[in-house]
């Protein structure tokens, strides 16, 4: 299994001009109101289109248990049937998957047993190597930099973050304010995209960073970011009056070939 710290390292090619990044998170497949069949025709359609890649960022799988606050009896598929079932969903997009994973549901499995289902699934996906256990660190290379004639042609790089997520509160602010501070103490990243609050929404930023080899100080932006949520507003939210959230889809991350970009379209 590999460290957290080891960066997955990816270079899409000098003549992508621009590369889209779906995260994927909160699917909460077996639970009551799971929408599966639109997380799956998500899935065809990123199967189909070139220089589209996504992000796991955990509960794939609602991973149900007699101590969680999930209701089990309304399950519609036991957990192990929950991971075989999300690895053949995802078959179609194997080749494009950047990293897996785990979210709160599936550590449910880890407090009285070593034992991840988000391992699992990526095991059976044969992409162990891309899974990591809290936090993933992706260097995305595309396109070339404009150069002068004769010279190198170096790629746009863009250093991404990928967690599942923490907290968050049943206002929108609580997770932004979270997620900003963490970007913040991440140096040399440019986004970082978490799931868990079920609030998709997108913030910019900007660190000061220091350029000693052209002895000056620099601004670069950066983006925090949250995927969507693939639940229906039936069950535990109608129950402890939690008001609906944005309705299930994903977002996504635009990644510019031509020039150093990134923007998030929700």
């Amino acid at each position: 299994m590999n460290r957290d710290e080891n960066i997955l390292w990816y270079d899409f090619g000098q003549e992508t001009k621009t590369a889209t990044i779906y995260p994927l998170s909160d699917v909460h497949l077996g639970a009551q109101g799971a929408m599966s069949q639109a997380f799956a025709r998500l899935v065809q359609e990123i199967a189909s289109e070139p220089d589209s890649y996504v992000t796991l960022q955990g509960d794939l799988i609602d991973n149900g248990t007699r101590n969680s606050v999930t209701n089990i009896f309304k399950a519609t598929m036991p957990p192990s049937q929950q991971k075989r079932e999300m690895a053949k969903l995802l078959e179609p997009i194997r080749d494009k998957i950047l990293c897996i994973l785990p979210g709160n549901h599936e550590r449910r499995s880890g407090r009285d047993a070593d034992d991840d289902p988000a391992y699992d699934i990526a095991a059976k996906l044969d992409l162990e190597d891309r899974y990591r256990e809290s936090i993933a660190f992706l260097r995305v290379g595309l396109g070339k930099r404009t150069a002068g004639a004769g010279k190198n042609m170096k790629p746009h790089v863009y250093f991404i973050a990928c967690v599942h997520g923490a907290g968050g509160g049943a206002l929108p602010g609580a997770g932004i304010n979270r997620a900003d501070r963490y970007l913040q103490a991440l140096d040399g990243v440019d986004v970082l995209i978490h799931g868990h609050t079920h609030k998709p929404y997108a913030l910019r930023g900007s660190k000061l960073v220091l350029d000693p080899a052209n002895k000056i100080v620099k601004q670069r932006p950066t983006l925090a970011m949250c995927a969507g949520q693939w639940l229906d507003y039936v069950g535990y939210p109608v129950d402890k009056m939690v008001a609906p959230v944005a309705q299930a889809g994903a977002n996504k991350l635009q990644l510019s070939g031509t020039r150093y970009r990134f923007e998030a379209v929700i």
